[in-house]
């Protein structure tokens, strides 16, 4: 009787065990999200907008935070702390990946792109897939892709129309050997440095100057240092919302779907807000008396490149075709 009585005891106590985990809320995966972004930049919009709406549409399944202006590491760090899961999601430059993914070193490759129209439709269609295929490879999802413009060249010196007028200039890059390789086929030194440091450098000369989009200019206050911004156009280098593969798997297939339209819609919002950023960015910095000048002779900078795509087929001959794809759909 006794042995019996334990028994129900048993069954009552774990019947009762089970009404209460019915009854509690499923566990909110909490997900952090890098971004190297200031607030209110078309970027950090999107993504703030993605987090939300991510968190609402799983009902709290997933609750997402950005965290802003690279307060999680530099990118590189950022790279591998979602690549093993420490971080969740992330919007990422495609420069400084090349060193882990080598295949999207081809979209640093100088003039690879005609115009961002042409990014948009190659990294939206199958060639796009072509490098989310290879992310994958090393534990990033690759979502969907966001703009980061068209880089040009600013310095301290003089307005740059020719290739003879990087002469001599000290460039920031980002880590990338192909940045290097780009200014010194240029003749200008190349120096990568940590983006964070670049405004302090412009201003005592260790820098003369850096390459990058309207709002980067702007927003990171770099046209306080740098008057002249010249319309060389040489990167347009896609960005991807990625997410650590160890998190996406983690997902059910419904949640899977959620996150996936919700990178899709941040996308195209941050595509319209670059739009608007990029001529707000440039109204304001011409309104601080920076000298904007258009370079009428691309074709003399992008002969200056050629070495470098023969250098680079050379070594990655694997490569060669998805560059003949690229340059073949426009």
């Amino acid at each position: 009787m006794k042995t019996t009585s334990t028994n129900k005891t048993f069954c009552a106590m774990a019947v009762s065990a089970a009404m209460l985990a019915m009854a509690l809320p499923v566990q909110a995966d909490t997900w952090r999200g890098w971004n190297i972004h200031p607030p209110g930049y078309p970027n950090t919009v999107a993504l703030e907008a993605f987090a939300e709406n991510v968190t609402a549409r799983t009902e709290g399944r997933i609750k997402a935070q950005v965290y802003n202006n690279g307060v999680l590491g530099d990118q590189p760090d950022a790279i591998e702390q979602t690549r093993n899961g420490v971080l969740n999601f992330a919007n990422f430059n495609m420069g400084p990946m090349g060193p882990i993914v080598k295949e999207t070193n081809v979209l640093s490759l100088p003039f690879i792109f005609s115009s961002v129209e042409h990014m948009h439709e190659v990294m939206d269609g199958e060639i796009g897939a072509r490098f989310a295929d290879a992310l994958a490879e090393r534990n990033l999802v690759a979502l969907s892709w966001f703009d980061s413009g068209e880089r040009s060249l600013y310095n301290t010196k003089r307005p740059i129309r020719t290739p003879e007028d990087v002469q001599g200039l000290k460039i920031r890059v980002m880590n990338n050997d192909l940045y290097v390789d780009m200014i010194e086929a240029l003749g200008g030194n190349a120096t990568p440095m940590a983006y964070g440091e670049v405004y302090q450098s412009l201003k005592t000369g260790v820098l003369d100057g850096a390459e990058n989009n309207y709002p980067s200019f702007h927003s990171s206050n770099h046209y306080e240092a740098a008057e002249f911004y010249s319309l060389t156009e040489h990167l347009i280098i896609p960005e991807c919302l990625c997410i650590a593969r160890s998190s996406w798997e983690a997902l059910s297939a419904e949640d899977q779907e959620i996150v996936r339209e919700e990178a899709i819609k941040a996308s195209a919002m941050q595509r319209e807000l670059w739009v608007e950023g990029s001529q707000a960015s440039r109204q304001v910095v011409l309104d601080a008396g920076i000298q904007i000048n258009e370079v009428e002779d691309k074709a003399a900078f992008q002969q200056r490149m050629e070495p470098i795509y023969a250098a680079f087929i050379e070594a990655n001959p694997d490569l060669e075709s998805l560059i003949d794809a690229i340059r073949n759909s426009n």
